[in-house]
């Protein structure tokens, strides 16, 4: 196991329709995509499809939704421990105009325990907060170990605060800003108070709002994706949280800076493509944004860069 994550699946439906109908009307979508679904799972899809496969414990149905997902994990060799649950959860959205609406339909009644498993050769954890019990017990453990640990602070959950106490890396969303009624400069005072090594805030086209090592507060501006390329922001933020994982996987001694420039160019391929799957950047599609979009840096780490 080189990478373990922790999340609730999804199975999305996205489409792109240019008015939602009502009473008994019918439409009919110019484009839709499904795919796997979910914070933490559509990361762990992303640093498999960059080449670094993790395992991921994740709800799994039995029913043909769950089996679906089973396949589409094993397409990309992720191993699944899943935490049973009655019936697979579903996200409707309709990307429109640079942002997205989202219907969720959640089953979060897990039927059994979370899987305890053996973290030899563990490098990273990512967790998103989803399955409370499972990101406690293993961000304890990792932070102990001294197994890096990373949180996709998404919105605001039961946990949310106890858990950051274990937290190396946290990268939160806006949404999480707004529901504790902080800005962003006032959320890494709150995530540095915690003692998160490195903190920071994703903003969508304003780009990322962070501090180092060092406390130093920096920012780093999206890149200037023309607005007629934009097809769907969904899954964006997840992309960047698996690619810098990735990249930190690939190289640890690359800075953190490093590893949000890399992410942040695989964010910018994601929201070109409509659905997470087809949004999933190899490593020459991070290089080729980066050489569109003026973001000069190293080329996307390998694996094997490390030797």
């Amino acid at each position: 196991m080189q990478a373990l994550f922790i999340g609730q699946t999804y199975i999305d439906v996205t489409f792109l329709t240019d008015r939602l109908p009502v009473g008994d009307e019918k439409h009919v979508a110019s484009a839709y995509a499904i795919s796997f679904g979910g914070n933490a799972v559509t990361a762990a899809f992303c640093c498999a499809k960059l080449s670094i496969v993790p395992d991921l414990i994740t709800t799994v149905a039995d029913d043909w939704l769950g089996r679906m997902f089973l396949e589409m994990a094993a397409k990309y060799t992720i191993a699944i421990h899943p935490r049973k649950v009655g019936t697979s959860s579903l996200s409707f959205i309709m990307p429109k105009e640079g942002m997205r609406a989202i219907v969720r339909c959640r089953d979060d009644s897990y039927l059994n325990s979370f899987p305890v498993l053996d973290l030899t050769d563990c490098r990273a954890l990512h967790v998103d907060g989803h399955q409370a019990d499972a990101a406690i017990h293993y961000a304890k453990l990792c932070r102990s170990a001294g197994i890096l640990t990373s949180l996709d602070g998404g919105g605001l959950r039961s946990n949310t605060h106890e858990l950051l106490a274990f937290i190396e890396v946290a990268v939160v969303a806006t949404r999480l800003c707004e529901q504790m009624e902080l800005t962003p400069a006032e959320m890494l005072d709150y995530l540095k108070s915690r003692g998160c090594r490195i903190g920071g805030v994703t903003m969508g086209e304003r780009g990322l709002i962070w501090y180092d090592e060092t406390g130093t507060v920096r920012s780093l501006p999206a890149l200037a994706v023309p607005a007629g390329k934009v097809v769907d922001t969904s899954g964006a933020g997840d992309v960047f949280h698996g690619a810098y994982l990735y990249s930190y996987l690939a190289d640890p001694t690359r800075t953190w800076e490093s590893h949000f420039r890399l992410a942040r160019a695989a964010a910018a391929h994601k929201i070109q493509h409509l659905g997470n799957e087809a949004g999933l950047p190899t490593r020459a599609d991070i290089d080729g944004v980066r050489h569109r979009f003026g973001d000069p840096g190293d080329p996307a780490p390998r694996e094997t860069d490390r030797e």
